[in-house]
Parts: C-alpha cells; structure tokens; sequence
C-alpha cells in the first residue's frame, strides 16, 4: 500500500487578510477643515457686544453677521455641492478653503459692518463649497468596512468645533481683541492647506470629461425615492432637535432657577453627547453592515431616544435628572447624523456632494420652523417636550418604511464589505433606483 504523501509547505492554507483600517493620515486636512468651518458657525455670538463697540453699530445690527452666513450657507450649500459633483472633490475642497481662508482674514481686518458682512458670505461660500465636498470624499475614499467610523469621526470634529469655537472666541478676544480669533482661524486654515493638497488626490473621474453643469442637477436628490425620504426624516428630527433645544435654557431657568454660568454646562454636555453619539454610531453602523444586517433600522431608534431625551429634559423632576437627559439626547443627536451623512453619501455615490449640500440645507430649513413652532407655546417646558417628543417620533415613524426599502441592499452591501470585495462609496443604489418616483 502506497504512502501518503505528506502536505508541502507551501500549501498551507491561505492567511486570513487583515481587517480594513480607517486611513486616519490621509484625512487629517479635511478633519483639521471641519474643525474650523464648525468652529466659525458659532464664533460670533459671544464676540457680539464687542464687535458692536468696535465697528460702531447696535448688538441687533452685528448679529446680522451671524444671519449673512447661515443664510448664505443654506441657499447656496445645494447648487455648491451639484458643482462639486460635476467638477470633483478636489478643486471644490481646495477653492472653499480658499474663499473660507479670504473671508476670514478680511473679517480680520474689517473696519465696519458692510466689510464684515461681505466677510461672513466669503466665509459662508467657502463652507458651503469645501463641506459637502469633504463628506462626499471621506464616503468615497474610506474602506466600505470602516466607512461609517471615519464619517463619525469627522462628524465628531464639527461638533467640537461648534461648541468650542463659544470659548475659544471668548478667549482670544479677551486676549488679543475679537479679531484675533479670526486671524487664528486664518492661520490654522492656511496650515490645513498643504495637508489638503498632499491628501486629496483627483480620481479618474475628476480628470475625465464630464457632461456639462445643468440647473437642473440641483434637484436631482429630490427625484430620488430614497435620498427624498431620507432628507424628510432629517427635517422632522431637526425640527425636533434643534428647534426645542432653542428654548432648552429658557425652560431650565423657569423651572429650576438656573443662573447664566450654571445654564453654560449645556453647551458642554451638548458637544459632548453629540462627538461621543457620532463615534459610537460610526462603529456601530460598520458592524451592523459587516454582518450583513445593514444599519438603516437604527434611524427610529436614535430618532426615539433623541425625543425620549428631550421630554426628560424639559419635564425632569430635578436639574440633574434634566442635564443627564440632554447628554442621552444630544448622543443620539450625534448618533443620527452620522449615520445619514453616511447613507446619503453611500447612496448615490454621485450626488454624494449635492445630497450632502441638502442635508445641510434641510437641517436649516427643519431647525427654523422648529423654533416657530416651540415659540408659539406659553410655557418654554411644554414647548420644549411637545416639539422634541413629539416631532422625534413623528420622525422615527416616517423612518420605518425608509428601513424597508433599504434593508435588502444595505443587507447586500454588508455582505460585499464583509468579503471586502465593495469598493467604498458602494451603497444601496438599487434601493434608490427603485424609489425615483
């Protein structure tokens, strides 16, 4: 009887391949931009005063600062990203950081309003064209196993941003005047600028000749079942969110006699809550996806906690059952827009720019009419836990049949990332194809 013949070395089996990483040093320009566009959102609220002395007009008139760039940021956010969609990410990253560096080095040096205004609108044009951008590359470029984490963390820097751009401002101006903060915004902008250019690569389809700009392109996300179903759920949950923490301070000073400085520790909880729930959601969403189950049935679930978070909040029986509740609500606030920013993005990878622009532009539009809505109440509290509960599960309900239609191709795509064999930026494309009515 023959001797078997033992295994060769070489035909031992193949080793498993290493789990995908978040490129974390390809995206620390982008990052570092994020930073700073979410830090000059709210910059200028607590340098108000001062620039109302500086330039020679009321608190009411330098305010107008504020609404030239949140204005100008949402009306032009959409026809900005249609134009990072045509052109490629990397020209339009580089030309926002340049009209956002522009903005705020002439805010710098304005010598009255008129000046300072037409700043604000450099500055809001240049987020308005690098923002979307950014998402749209950070979903393209990312490994499909890891894609969620790295939008989270951006998502995570912006918050930061937002709430730290309050005391950084304060800070520099009591030490250098209210134009030091936007010389350091200036400089810390241009040092992103060698990072963005080393990190930003044109992909083929930037280099190639394309179809020409249309109008029309603009609107293109509403023609599409999905992305449109989705913005929906973004308008209610920020009608909720936004919109009833606007009257959040009111009704904790009502109730509980809050002074100004103990009525500050919302701000931190807030960028607290929001950084941790866009880490955690990243992670999240990326296991869910590796299994094969997708994540688009977490949507209800952070719009429910988020509604839970802010009725506790406004009715809590005590101060700190109250802030424990902001910090659940803003977590799931954060939690939230991670993950949208990653289906959108993933859906149609090319509107990924135009659907990111209208998510921005949605938010504005939902947070707005949820302050007239909560404003329109006698009591902050009510208010407060009417607009925040109710509108949250209003939204959670509208996200259920979102959860269907996206299920089988999330399911798809997870599978695919799994066996790494979906290059990033792959979504649910069927999904969306199937709802363009």
């Amino acid at each position: 009887m023959p001797e078997s013949t033992p295994p060769a070395a070489d035909e031992a089996p193949p080793a498993l391949s290493p789990p995908a990483r978040v490129p974390w040093a390809t995206y620390t320009g982008v990052y570092l931009l994020l930073f700073l566009i979410g830090t000059e959102t709210f910059l200028v609220s607590p340098l108000l005063p001062t620039i109302a002395d500086s330039v020679g007009v009321s608190v009411a008139a330098a305010a107008s600062t504020v609404t030239a760039y949140t204005l100008v940021y949402a009306l032009t956010a959409p026809f900005l990203g249609a134009v990072s969609d045509r052109f490629g990410r990397r020209p339009t990253v580089l030309a926002g950081t340049l009209l956002f560096l522009l903005g705020n080095a002439l805010a710098a040096v304005a010598g009255n309003l008129t000046v300072l205004v037409v700043a604000r609108v450099l500055g809001a044009l240049g987020a308005a064209l690098a923002g979307p951008s950014i998402w749209a590359h950070i979903a393209e470029t990312a490994p499909a196993p890891v894609r969620g984490r790295a939008v989270g963390l951006g998502m995570a820097l912006f918050s930061a941003g937002q709430v730290l751009g309050v005391p950084a401002g304060s800070f520099l101006a009591g030490w250098g005047g209210w134009r030091a903060s936007f010389w350091a915004l200036t400089a810390l902008t241009a040092a992103s600028a060698p990072l963005l250019l080393a990190q930003l690569k044109s992909r083929p389809a930037e280099t190639a000749e394309a179809a020409p700009l249309r109008f029309t392109a603009v609107f293109s996300v509403w023609r599409d079942g999905v992305l449109r179903h989705t913005l929906i759920v973004v308008f209610l949950l920020q009608a909720a969110n936004l919109g009833a923490y606007t009257f959040l301070g009111s009704a904790l000073h009502d109730r509980f006699g809050l002074s100004v400085d103990e009525l500050g520790l919302l701000g931190i909880l807030v960028g607290a809550g929001s950084a941790l729930g866009s880490l955690a959601a990243g992670r999240i969403g990326d296991r869910a996806r590796e299994r094969g189950s997708g994540d688009a049935w977490w949507i209800p679930v952070w719009c429910l906690l988020l509604g839970g978070g802010a009725v506790l909040a406004a009715l809590g029986a005590n101060s700190l059952l109250a802030y424990a509740a902001v910090l659940v609500w803003f977590f799931a606030s954060g939690a939230f827009g991670t993950l949208v920013q990653t289906l959108l993005v993933s859906s149609r990878p090319e509107l990924g720019a135009t659907s990111s622009s209208w998510n921005s532009a949605t938010l504005y539009a939902g947070t707005a009419v949820g302050v007239a809505v909560t404003g329109t109440f006698a009591h902050a509290d009510t208010g407060t836990a009417v607009v925040g509960g109710g509108l949250a599960v209003l939204a959670g309900l509208t996200a259920l049949p979102l959860v269907g239609r996206l299920r089988p191709e999330t399911a798809r795509d997870g599978g695919a990332a799994k066996s790494g064999s979906a290059p990033a930026g792959s979504g649910p494309k069927e999904a969306a194809a199937d709802g363009r009515a």
